[in-house]
């Protein structure tokens, strides 16, 4: 079927449902609390680009019969009544592709939805609020105003995912990090839940460990009175998650076990966006988390130490680039007694650079592609700097925390990253010479010196040596190990 209903004994593959509502389907079967949902699979998608950028008919006929099991679910009505529904439309590929493709909340709103959801909630402003972010989002993604009806709306946006999977930045990620430029991306339809409703209300983002350093402790970002995209998109400077533990610990407890079961589910670190309306938990997302090269090595010693997963596949998990990027060159300590500091932030992609402040994203791409070393700063990234974000040595922002699109893409793309330096803070610097330490977060005048890192003495890299060797492969040094057990894997297996 071309719309799927998602619940937990859907048995089709991520190729199809894509990576978000195969993550649904896979905390439903775990009991999870996610609000329902249902997907238009990645082959509608292959079939838009097909018909020419349309929406198949048959699909089109078939979203009421998928809307009317939401209505029933939440018993509310779409776009209409005195309970409306109002949905998110959102993309997901089978890769995960953090922040390349588009993305609708607060669908369905009408002027009749939004008066009926402020009598319902007794809170005016908040239905102006979702009703501004509605027509903000969608005029930006679909490029035209929302349409009056909401059937209108929901075709408009889902077409507008479909074709984001051949946008510039979508095709400028995948070229970089080696994704097929074949198949397309899901829809996922899912009932929304607010967190602007009120002060018990909020959203967050949860890593069951740290995808920075690799250290055992979550990392979690706690925005009261927002959405998901506010966090996401690192327009504002969110909170700790211990903001959340003090304000609602009950809720925190929940969300911690809840990490805990999908992470011993899935043997890895997992990645999770959540909303909490009025005191009560949902998780929208979950989905394997992106990794600095430090924390990739990090993280695979301590899942298998601690059972998850064998020596075998965390070896498996670890190429020897990694390795080599975990033994870059730090700052020399004592060049900073007299460096100037022009400005720290929170790191979000560990490394040291130096190069020259550029401001402008097309800049940026077109000097770094020339050879020059530059380190792009900007308020916040969004998903259409990816392909200057690609090619520079550095990034560096004003605004946003460890879970923005600037921290999230830069592990991914192992670019040193340093987000939250304050407003304004960055403006002066363009032009200027600096050097980027995304290990402790500071960005300093000049291009410092630097100190090399030594293999000798790291646990965690003598526990990979001692497995390679364990495992038959030859070689002197760590890196040349690991790509004899890659080379050998199916072998070794």
């Amino acid at each position: 079927m071309a719309v799927l209903a998602l619940d937990a004994s859907l048995a089709a593959d991520r190729s199809v449902l894509g990576g978000k509502a195969w993550g649904i389907v896979r905390m439903l079967g775990l009991g999870v609390p996610v609000p329902p949902a249902f997907a238009l699979t990645t082959e509608e998608c292959t079939r838009f680009h097909e018909l020419g950028g349309q929406v198949a008919p048959d699909v089109l006929a078939a979203l009421p019969g998928a809307m009317a099991r939401l209505e029933a679910a939440t018993g509310t009505t779409f776009g209409r009544g005195p309970l409306p529904l109002l949905v998110s439309v959102r993309s997901g590929a089978p890769n995960s592709m953090p922040g390349m493709m588009d993305t609708v909340l607060n669908l369905g709103m009408t002027p009749a939805v939004r008066d009926a959801l402020a009598e319902r909630t007794g809170e005016p402003a908040f239905a102006d609020d979702v009703a501004r972010r509605f027509e903000e989002q969608f005029t930006q993604v679909v490029g035209s105003p929302p349409p009056a009806d909401p059937w209108e709306q929901l075709h408009a946006a889902a077409a507008a995912v479909f074709g984001s999977w051949r946008s510039r930045r979508a095709i400028a990620y995948r070229k970089d990090r080696g994704l097929p430029e074949e198949g397309g991306t899901a829809v996922t339809v899912q009932a929304m839940v607010f967190g602007n409703l009120d002060d018990a209300s909020g959203t967050g983002v949860l890593f069951t460990r740290c995808p920075l350093t690799g250290a055992s402790e979550p990392l979690g970002e706690w925005l009261p009175r927002g959405q998901g995209e506010d966090v996401v998109s690192g327009r504002h400077d969110p909170l700790p998650l211990a903001a959340l533990a003090a304000a609602q610990p009950g809720v925190h407890a929940e969300l911690m076990a809840l990490a805990a079961t999908l992470e011993r589910d899935a043997a890895d670190v997992q990645d999770i966006e959540f909303t909490v309306q009025s005191g009560r938990l949902w998780l929208l997302q979950t989905r394997a988390a992106k990794r600095s090269p430090t924390a990739a090595v990090r993280l695979a010693v301590l899942l298998a130490n601690a059972g998850l997963i064998t020596s075998a596949q965390a070896l498996a998990r670890i190429d020897p680039g990694q390795v080599a990027a975990l033994l870059r060159d730090h700052v020399d300590p004592a060049a900073l007694a007299a460096a100037e500091r022009l400005a720290s932030g929170r790191p979000a992609c560990p490394g040291i650079v130096s190069g020259t402040v550029v401001v402008d994203v097309d800049e940026a791409e077109e000097r770094a592609l020339e050879g020059e070393s530059i380190i792009l700063a900007r308020q916040t990234t969004n998903p259409d700097d990816v392909h200057a974000m690609a090619v520079v040595a550095g990034i560096v922002t004003e605004v946003g925390g460890a879970t923005s699109h600037a921290a999230v893409v830069s592990r991914e793309l192992d670019v040193a990253c340093v987000v939250g330096c304050g407003g304004g803070s960055l403006s002066t610097l363009e032009g200027r010479t600096v050097t980027l330490d995304a290990h402790a977060g500071e960005l300093w005048a000049g291009a410092l010196p630097t100190t090399r890192a030594s293999e000798d003495g790291d646990p965690d890299l003598a526990t990979l040596r001692r497995w390679a060797a364990e495992a038959g492969a030859h070689g002197e040094s760590l890196e040349a190990l690991l790509q004899d057990v890659h080379t050998r894997a199916p072998a070794l297996a």
